[in-house]
């Protein structure tokens, strides 16, 4: 019999249709099956209450940083002792001016390093308006109404370009602590998370790459295009018995869970696990904020492990703090060689864990110019002991370690 217009072509999408035929006036079973889906799925949105509107999720995330900006997550003393303590160099006055992340100004961070700053510069002010978010402390330096950007995570593909367009030069990257192990919101280290059934017990950064991305001609080292990063399709890892599994594992398909590639987390996992990608896993489960109809933020991670929790195929990254009773975080290491770290507050603060991240003050220095007098005291104070001292006492962030603290200082000297 001929096929008629729209018809199933082969088994696969045979299969895939449910065996749709038509009904009368050539309306397509399919069709109207999607359209049906379709309202029950907004109907069951609308009587949740839930809301994906950008404003409500804007407003039920700034409630829940709010709420949890004053609260100090660890009271543990790191060893800070070898930390060089703050001695200044010259006596520093004028305005610094601040822009970017709400993070250090909505906790007491920045209160508390102004308060250490000022017992050694007291003719010093600072401006922190417009410490509102990190989208804002990019503009900020390079429009030059900024001396400093905070920001809770590194610069962003975007914010590069648009700097260097202006400026014809990168800005300077400076760490000023090391992101937490577990607070939501106060860049956190990524867990990479498997159901409890799954067997697997070890990946490493390759392993996440093959996972989570997809064969491309190339890749982003900030905004250098990498033509050599490039990796083809037969590198894919798309099954379990890929990674080593055996039995009843071996030919199942992996389920990759995760944020909106749009999100700054995807950008950040894409960054360490994926040399800057944006090819993902085609079959990438992706999940975003929405609003709870009490004004309350539903994280995008809540959704997709709890999902992971009921599937053991499946395979994620977030935060340890998103952990379920039905979940487990995997060690994860550089190269096969190992070692093979585990997630824990200890291997996060003294960064052997691979997915450790950082909470950076970028500056705007031109190559061969000394920096500004004035923020150079302020950073050298954020990187002495009494500045990393401030970051264990507000107790998100973690303080840095000797030889990374020490590689800081060498950018601004």
């Amino acid at each position: 019999m001929p096929r008629l217009a729209g018809e199933a072509q082969d088994e696969n999408d045979h299969q895939e249709t449910g065996n749709a035929r038509y009904q009368k006036g050539g309306t397509p079973m399919k069709s109207l099956g999607a359209c049906l889906c379709t309202l029950f799925a907004l109907s069951a949105v609308a009587a949740l209450g839930q809301s994906r509107d950008a404003l409500d999720v804007q407003k039920a995330r700034s409630q829940h940083v709010t709420s949890r900006a004053g609260k100090v997550y660890y009271t543990r003393q790191f060893d800070l002792s070898s930390l060089p303590p703050y001695r200044p160099e010259g006596q520093a006055s004028g305005t610094i001016r601040m822009w970017g992340s709400n993070y250090i100004a909505d906790s007491p961070l920045m209160q508390y390093w102004e308060e250490g700053f000022h017992k050694y510069h007291p003719d010093i002010q600072f401006d922190t308006a417009n410490l509102k978010s990190s989208f804002l402390g990019s503009a900020g330096l390079y429009t030059g109404l900024a001396d400093i950007s905070a920001e809770g995570r590194a610069m962003n593909w975007f914010d590069l370009m648009a700097f260097e367009r202006v400026k014809n030069h990168d800005p300077v990257d400076v760490a000023m602590a090391t992101g937490s192990y577990d607070v939501t919101g106060w860049t956190f280290a990524f867990a990479i998370f498997v159901n409890k059934a799954n067997p697997i017990s070890k990946l490493t950064l390759n392993q996440l790459d093959r996972i989570f991305g997809a064969q491309r001609s190339g890749a982003w080292e900030k905004t250098t295009w990498r033509p050599e990063l490039g990796r083809g399709a037969e590198q894919n890892i798309r099954t379990w018995g890929q990674l080593g599994l055996s039995g009843e594992w071996k030919d199942k398909p992996i389920h990759v869970y995760g944020y909106s590639p749009e999100y700054d987390m995807a950008l950040g996992f894409s960054e360490m696990a994926m040399h800057g990608s944006d090819k993902w896993n085609e079959d990438l489960r992706e999940y975003a904020n929405f609003a709870n109809p009490d004004g309350t933020i539903k994280v995008a991670a809540e959704e997709f492990m709890a999902d992971l929790s009921k599937d053991p195929y499946g395979i994620a990254y977030t935060g340890i703090n998103f952990r379920t009773e039905q979940t487990k975080a995997i060690p994860i290491a550089r190269s096969q060689a190992g070692p093979f770290v585990e997630l824990t507050i200890d291997n996060v603060q003294n960064r052997t864990y691979p997915l450790t991240r950082e909470v950076y003050l970028y500056i705007d220095r031109e190559p061969g110019k000394p920096v500004d007098p004035k923020v150079k005291e302020f950073l050298r104070y954020v990187l002495s002991r009494e500045g990393q001292e401030a970051v264990m006492r507000d107790g998100k962030y973690l303080p840095m370690t000797k030889e990374m603290l020490d590689e800081q200082l060498h950018k601004i000297n």
